[in-house]
């Protein structure tokens, strides 16, 4: 589709704006203020207010999996910009009404400060019917006169990982490999207009101002907005998908091959993390899922996830002792402070005991029976949130908001550990093809802070609406 790169600057007004801000709330909660702030343009003047300067590059054809915008944000005013008050406008047509989904990929800001949404345009045009919203957390601080954010990079793609074709975008340019300004990438200051040509009729589409968001410390948030395994923002993002050799389940099974990021109407923001086993019933045709954080991510607080827990095989014959389980664990297993928590559950049982059941074990050593576990018989099938609080020398397990296991003592976990989310096989009990899918909506952690499962999903619930898929202000991070 063919379409005009000029457009005359327009003025509007709104009578008035509202401002929310984030802030850290009793229990460690993301709580949202909301005031309403004096009138102003919905449009500046270019020629008289534009402190904002945006430059664009890309290094994708205009036909493939993802598009990567890269985007500058320069302050050429002659005072200081607080990146809250930023949005910009990346305008794009959703090919065949798909559903389309962003990330960030590298900044110097660092991505956990950088928010993305993806909005449909109220005046559509046929190169933009879509626009991806890039905004700023107080995290990324402020630009002086003259200075930049450098570059950031970002990912746009379909939730069906299907090719996009960016050939008709309006904000595309497969030319401009280098940064170079771009007045088809809209800059907003505070609502107003400051860079830029808006397609269609601006005077219909004013910018809100962006939620100034200030983020308690110590949390590690993420829903899962990746395109795939080989997503180099999963990887900067903390997280690794295994393949190395070992147990648990069967020897030397784990496979990258076994996670994928499907879109999912049931996960909050639309798409999720899949981790699938297959099997024929040998171990040559096994594959495990496991993805684990790269750091030691966890010790004391309470970590959170919403999980979907299958009963039956996607497809196949029933009857594995299959194994979805959200842990907590060391590094190495010879750690003199060896900790593990581990929830598992398993709809067919395993280990002699029948299913299903679901196993709340705490760990003092990797050693077999140094641990305090408890067996809960009832189908977990379906949509659950999961949450371990670790304080005051107590471990508790809860099941969507409800305590269903308590250890202390000995087993009180000692150090800090990784994140791990999997999929396994206790054993191989009949042969023939099957499928068994998992599915994990978000990851939410806050460090050494007991919170309630409202609390945890009244900060989820924030982070979405404020187009954070992913936070990480942890030690780590």
């Amino acid at each position: 589709m063919s379409r005009s790169r000029t457009r005359s600057p327009r003025r509007g007004r709104i009578m008035a704006v509202l401002l929310a801000a984030v802030v850290l709330g009793a229990g460690g909660t993301l709580v949202w203020r909301v005031t309403s702030a004096p009138a102003e343009p919905a449009f500046a003047d270019a020629a008289q207010d534009a402190p904002l300067t945006v430059r664009y590059r890309t290094d994708t054809p205009s036909t493939g999996p993802v598009g990567k915008p890269w985007l500058e944000v320069i302050n050429t005013s002659g005072e200081p910009v607080a990146l809250t008050d930023v949005t910009l406008r990346y305008y794009f047509s959703a090919d065949d009404g798909a559903a389309y989904a962003a990330n960030c990929v590298q900044t110097a800001l660092r991505c956990s400060s950088v928010t993305q949404t993806i909005t449909a345009s109220p005046a559509p045009t046929a190169s933009a019917s879509h626009y991806l919203q890039v905004g700023f957390t107080s995290a990324a601080g402020t630009l002086a006169p003259g200075g930049t954010s450098q570059g950031i990079g970002l990912q746009l793609y379909r939730l069906d990982h299907r090719d996009l074709d960016q050939a008709d975008d309006h904000s595309f340019d497969g030319t401009m490999t280098s940064y170079t300004p771009s007045t088809l990438v809209t800059a907003y200051r505070r609502g107003v207009l400051s860079w830029g040509q808006e397609p269609g009729n601006p005077a219909r589409t004013p910018a809100s101002p962006r939620p100034a968001a200030a983020v308690p410390a110590g949390v590690l948030f993420d829903n899962f907005h990746y395109t795939g395994v080989d997503d180099p923002a999963l990887t900067a993002n903390g997280w690794q998908v295994r393949t190395e050799g070992g147990g648990p389940g069967i020897s030397d099974t784990w496979s990258a091959d076994a996670i994928s990021f499907p879109a999912d109407p049931k996960a909050q923001g639309g798409q999720a993390l899949q981790l699938q086993v297959t099997t024929d019933g040998t171990r040559a045709g096994t594959r495990q899922a496991e993805l684990v954080t790269t750091g030691n991510t966890f010790h004391t607080g309470t970590v959170a996830a919403r999980i979907f827990f299958t009963d039956k095989p996607r497809n196949g014959r029933d009857g594995d002792h299959v194994n979805e389980s959200f842990a907590t664990i060391s590094a190495t297993a010879s750690s003199p402070k060896y900790s593990e928590l581990d929830f598992e559950y398993q709809p067919n049982g395993g280990w002699g005991v029948p299913g299903p059941k679901l196993d709340t074990t705490s760990w003092r050593s990797a050693t077999p029976g140094d641990r305090a576990t408890k067996a809960h018989r009832s189908s977990l099938a379906g949509w659950h949130v999961v949450m371990l609080t670790v304080a005051g020398g107590k471990v508790t397990y809860s099941v969507d908001g409800r305590p269903v296991f308590r250890s202390d003592g000995r087993t009180f976990p000692r150090e800090p550990m990784r994140i791990h989310l999997s999929n396994w096989l206790v054993d191989l009990p009949f042969t023939g093809p099957r499928t068994w899918d998992m599915r994990v909506d978000w990851v939410y952690a806050q460090a050494g802070e007991a919170v309630t499962q409202a609390q945890v999903q009244h900060a989820v619930n924030a982070l979405h609406a404020n187009g954070i898929n992913h936070l990480d202000t942890t030690a780590r991070g």
